[in-house]
C-alpha cells in the first residue's frame, strides 16, 4: 500500500511539468506579440506576470498535493 502513495505522488508531480510548460506558452506567446507590436509591448507586462504568477501557482499547488500524497496519507 506504501507503494502506492508514491506512484500517486509521482503523476500529482506532473503538473509541476505541465505549469513549466504553461509558464513557456504565456512567456513565447508574449514575445511573439511584442515581437509584432513593439510599443503595445510595455502596456501587456502586467499580464504578462499575472499570467506566469497563475501558471505558477497551479504547478505550486499539484507540488503541495504530491507531497500530502507522500507524507500524509
Amino acid at each position: 500500500m506504501e507503494g502506492l502513495q508514491f506512484i500517486g505522488a509521482g503523476l500529482a508531480a506532473i503538473g509541476s511539468g505541465a505549469a513549466a510548460i504553461g509558464v513557456g506558452n504565456v512567456a513565447g506567446n508574449f514575445l511573439a506579440g511584442a515581437l509584432r507590436n513593439p510599443s503595445a509591448a510595455a502596456s501587456q507586462t502586467a499580464t504578462l506576470f499575472i499570467g506566469i504568477a497563475f501558471a505558477e501557482a497551479l504547478g505550486i499547488f499539484s507540488f503541495l498535493v504530491s507531497l500530502l500524497l507522500m507524507f500524509a496519507v
